[in-house]
């Protein structure tokens, strides 16, 4: 048996995603920048996408810019902050994904940005006293904070820190790859600036995402060339990749709800019997419902001599797990969110995360694993 938990790496894409992507590759050649009637069909099937996606998030069309995923997304939030809107003093924190890390570093370099980290729990909630303390300074600010962390699933109060960052007159950037298409967003309540997207995290294509900018924020481009995305993302539009990243959105919003209960349930149960299987176990994050990721789940297991070897054993089990962020995979250091919450990083963490396609007889195939592995390792 092959059981597949990780899904905050990748999701497998949906079988709908396919069915309305292939059309779009095999009829819908032309250019969308062309204005012959190939092209006008083409840019017709982007906007219908860009519609669709908008109402789901309650904003205008224009706001939605396509782009390759999640990391252009952020680069392009952050250095648009900076060079277009003025922004002197990026606030972010030491556990946000690394297209952020790295984007502050970048601009710190380049541009003599300040950034300044705010303070964090040890489960990861951001200290909001602290944000508030930094928004304070005499500087023009972005603050940059992901809606729920993509190692330990701390969820972020958006409303607040949105209502925080308008006091001080700062602009607003979050990461919500993880969360897009999980939870509802309605961009005209919560006020943010800048929030992102990759469609592989909820069963679209790999390749394409979008950065919503709200109307009323001042962005120029990050990619130049032609006009596309009004003129804010040159290049040639990635046409049956934005087809399925809008066929996705639509099925994960169809039945949100009946699809958080599903994942959330399943989360709850494989929390309740790894309890059962060991004394000394622990679990990053906040794994409250209401305070974290329901599809992500990262555990700190008992101390083995062999905590190094885990992940290859439970994948030559059929079991695939990860240690971390799929981006920092190849990193020759730990996982920098489980160090930045001061993690035992002398035992085996794990992240198990969870999608709309896996079952319960999955988690009690893992869990039987995870038994067998850890009484050889432990005997």
């Amino acid at each position: 048996m092959a059981v597949y938990l990780d899904n905050a790496a990748t999701t497998p894409i949906a079988p709908e995603v396919v069915e309305a992507m292939i059309p779009v590759l095999n009829n819908s050649f032309g250019n969308p920048s062309s204005t012959h009637s190939f092209g006008r069909e083409t840019k017709a099937l982007i906007e219908t996408s860009r519609r669709s996606i908008a109402k789901h998030l309650n904003c205008q069309p224009s706001e939605i810019i396509f782009t390759s995923g999640g990391t252009e997304a952020d680069n392009m939030a952050l250095t648009s902050a900076v060079v277009h809107c003025g922004a002197e003093h990026i606030i972010t924190s030491e556990i946000e994904h690394k297209a952020v890390v790295c984007t502050a570093d970048a601009l710190k370099a380049q541009r003599n940005v300040k950034v300044s980290y705010v303070k964090l729990a040890k489960d990861g909630t951001v200290d909001l006293n602290d944000l508030e303390r930094l928004l304070q300074e005499d500087k023009k600010a972005i603050v940059s904070l992901m809606h729920a962390n993509n190692e330990i699933a701390t969820l972020l109060p958006l409303k607040k820190v949105s209502e925080l960052c308008k006091k001080y007159d700062a602009c607003f950037h979050s990461d919500t790859v993880q969360t897009m298409g999980h939870y509802p967003f309605d961009l005209q309540e919560l006020g943010i600036d800048y929030i992102t997207c990759a469609a592989h995290k909820f069963h679209g294509p790999k390749g394409v995402g979008f950065l919503y900018v709200n109307k009323n924020t001042k962005s120029e481009a990050l990619i130049h060339g032609g006009a596309q995305e009004r003129g804010l993302r040159g290049g040639t539009e990635n046409v049956y990749g934005i087809v399925g990243l809008a066929k996705a959105m639509d099925l994960a919003y169809a039945d949100l709800p009946a699809h958080q209960e599903h994942v959330q349930g399943l989360k709850s149960y494989m929390i309740s019997q790894l309890k059962e299987l060991f004394e000394d176990i622990e679990f990053h994050g906040d794994i409250r419902p209401e305070s974290s990721l329901y599809t992500v789940l990262n555990v700190c297991f008992p101390r083995t001599e062999k905590a190094g070897m885990l992940l290859f054993t439970l994948d030559l089990k059929g079991i695939a797990v990860s240690g971390g962020s799929a981006c920092s995979s190849g990193a020759s250091v730990g996982s920098h969110v489980l160090t930045g919450i001061d993690a035992d990083m002398t035992r085996p963490n794990v992240r198990f995360s969870f999608s709309r396609y896996t079952t319960k007889e999955e988690i009690d195939f893992a869990l039987e694993q995870i038994r067998v592995v850890f009484e050889k390792t432990l005997a």
